[in-house]
């Protein structure tokens, strides 16, 4: 008798059934403030039923892979839309941008709580009496008697978002009926999501590799939690920096400077993707291929903050300096920053020590990447910024997540498991470096295990170096 094989279609899709339920469910639960260790098991439990998606998926048969891919990717978007934001308030300032931005106010003129633009305050984002009981409510001064509040975080300084960021916000509160609120940026970041989605697979099948590896995005938690539920205009500038790698992967002096263009426009979106630059110069040896890349993305950075230097007052730069202080990158002795290497230096060494790697990592890789594949690169420069950084805010790993997509190595997910659990995890321990060294250690040790894992097994990581691809990285037909 022939061994009984369990159906892989219907596993698959109960696996991911599971996890939309599970991701609906902890979208829902509004416990950042109230219950953050029982919302970080709901998230954790997302993270473990993704990873026995991402195993089911393994085993469907390849003409089956991407319709599957794609109704994932979108039932597990629009569990984001099931609730306001819950552990963010970050997409309230993109909503006060985009307004005053509407009536023809720069947004680095004015901080929230001037009196310039109050006409344009209206009760969703500036709330009045019993309903500034919130904790994620800022008071306004100069209210009165009667309690005067609002949802946008650190209102009394000017924005701090760049360019593409704010005309992003400029378009969205344009297209909005009166009245959406937090809905209109939900939706867009939804959108922009399964466009990160789209991006990936083009690339994957343009190179024949199996485009499985674009779940490792479409089906994330950190996807629906921190792309769309909160918002996050990261995800704009993640589907930027994925477009630019996959243009400077193909061949010709012009596609590398098409894909410099928009990687500039990644910059300028949210500063971060400017670390996936030495990747995209992976094995560059001549002077204009490199300036192929780096001439069009400054240029762009540089041409998008014009219009707003030319019509704002103020600085354009915002509270950008202020930001940097606040969240410690200045003072390795305050927070959580350099967790790991405060673990083993003095304080006073982490900056230098941080520098010297970081500057390492990208030398290698300029030196012995490999072109065709620059998100390899780009994987390795950004996973151990992170790691060495020890950010304590989850969305900023939407990058790593779509770098992982391209090149295949999930151990990086780890670091964003591990950012998450800083950030939702700090209420109940404060911004402790143990808390950081704790998770990004784990996340740090799995990274390091995993290719020893790999060559036990007798196989190497898809994606990585300059050797041949395995079968396995295919797209095998079934």
């Amino acid at each position: 008798m022939k061994p009984r094989t369990v159906p892989t279609v219907p596993t698959a899709v109960a696996a991911l059934v599971a996890l939309t339920a599970a991701l609906a469910l902890t979208v829902r639960h509004d416990g950042y403030f109230t219950d953050p260790a029982g919302l970080f098991l709901r998230y954790a439990a997302c993270w473990a039923l993704f990873a026995l998606a991402l195993l089911a998926l393994r085993r469907v048969p390849a003409d089956r892979v991407v319709p599957l891919l794609l109704a994932g990717a979108l039932a597990v978007a629009v569990t984001g839309l099931a609730a306001p934001p819950r552990t963010s308030t970050d997409s309230y300032r993109y909503a006060w941008d985009g307004r005053v931005q509407s009536v023809g106010i720069s947004p680095y003129d004015h901080a929230p709580q001037d009196p310039g633009p109050s006409r344009l305050r209206d009760p969703w984002l500036f709330p009045t009496g019993a309903a500034c009981a919130g904790p994620d409510r800022a008071p306004i001064p100069g209210g009165g008697p009667v309690p005067h509040c609002t949802r946008i975080n650190r209102p009394a300084v000017h924005t701090i978002y760049p360019p593409v960021a704010e005309a992003y916000f400029l378009a969205v509160d344009r297209l909005s009926p009166a009245g959406a609120r937090h809905k209109p940026l939900q939706i867009g970041a939804g959108l922009l999501s399964l466009g990160v989605t789209g991006a990936l697979l083009l690339i994957l099948r343009r190179r024949g590799w199996d485009p499985r590896r674009a779940a490792y995005w479409a089906w994330c938690p950190a996807v629906p939690i921190e792309a769309v539920n909160n918002a996050h205009v990261d995800v704009l500038g993640v589907l930027l920096a994925v477009t630019g790698l996959g243009l400077v992967a193909e061949r010709g002096l012009g596609r590398r400077a098409a894909g410099g263009l928009v990687l500039g426009a990644a910059v300028a979106t949210k500063l971060m993707p400017a670390v996936v630059l030495p990747g995209a110069l992976s094995g560059v040896r001549r002077v204009r291929d490199a300036a192929a890349v780096l001439v069009p993305a400054a240029a762009f950075t540089l041409l998008a903050y014009l219009p707003y230097v030319l019509l704002s007052h103020d600085s354009v730069l915002g509270y950008l300096g202020g930001y940097v202080d606040e969240e410690g990158y200045d003072d390795p002795s305050a927070g959580s920053r350099y967790a790991l290497l405060r673990l083993v230096l003095p304080d006073s060494w982490t900056f230098p020590v941080l520098v010297a790697a970081m500057a390492g990592v990208s030398l290698y890789v300029m030196r012995r990447g490999d072109p065709a594949r620059p998100w390899s690169g780009a994987l390795l420069v950004t996973g151990w910024a992170f790691a060495l950084l020890t950010p304590g805010y989850s969305w900023y790993a939407l990058l790593l997540i779509a770098l992982v997509a391209l090149d295949g190595r999930w151990e990086w997910l780890g670091i964003a498991l591990a950012g998450a659990a800083v950030y939702l995890l700090a209420p109940v321990f404060g911004h402790r470096p143990e808390l950081s060294a704790s998770a990004y250690g784990a996340a740090v040790l799995l990274v390091l295990a995993a290719p020893a894992l790999r060559r036990r097994r007798g196989s190497a990581p898809p994606g990585a170096g300059g050797g041949p691809r395995l079968s396995h990285d295919r797209v095998r037909n079934s």
